[in-house]
């Protein structure tokens, strides 16, 4: 019997460790990214994904970057490798098209909040439009067709 108690006490404490902070975004700063290697696309944002179509160096560029920006600045919400772990939307799902570049530009300029907890902060305070750009690039070309 006590056996069964130290094991169930230890049970709980990992789960209440491990799930301390999927609650919200909490306090994460994000990362700054560089992206003087990619096309500058200005201040203005775009309708729709200006890299989308890029391709050569020019897109292996874009994919890089992208994977690192989403690595250091969107995986742990939305998960490694773009693989949502039901925390938060899996971004791999937004359709490449004008619809989905629309919901992607307000999420990112917005962020989310519900019920005054920060889910997401708005990214657009913190990277530029090149950087969340190639994310949105790079999330494209791991998508499932």
């Amino acid at each position: 019997m006590i056996k069964f108690k130290l094991a169930r006490s230890h049970l709980i404490a990992l789960i209440s460790i491990c799930s301390f902070g999927i609650s919200a975004h909490g306090p994460v700063t994000p990362q700054a990214i560089n992206t003087s290697t990619l096309p500058t696309l200005g201040e203005e944002w775009a309708d729709m994904n200006p890299y989308r179509t890029e391709e050569g160096d020019i897109r292996t560029e874009i994919l890089r970057v992208g994977a690192s920006a989403y690595n250091q600045n969107c995986a742990r919400c939305h998960g490694l490798g773009g693989i949502s772990g039901g925390i938060a939307p899996d971004l791999r799902k937004l359709p490449a098209d004008f619809d989905g570049d629309e919901w992607y530009i307000y999420r990112v300029q917005n962020g989310a909040v519900r019920n005054g907890a920060v889910y997401m902060p708005k990214m657009t305070e913190h990277l530029n439009q090149e950087a969340l750009w190639s994310i949105r690039t790079w999330l494209e070309s791991v998508s499932e067709k």
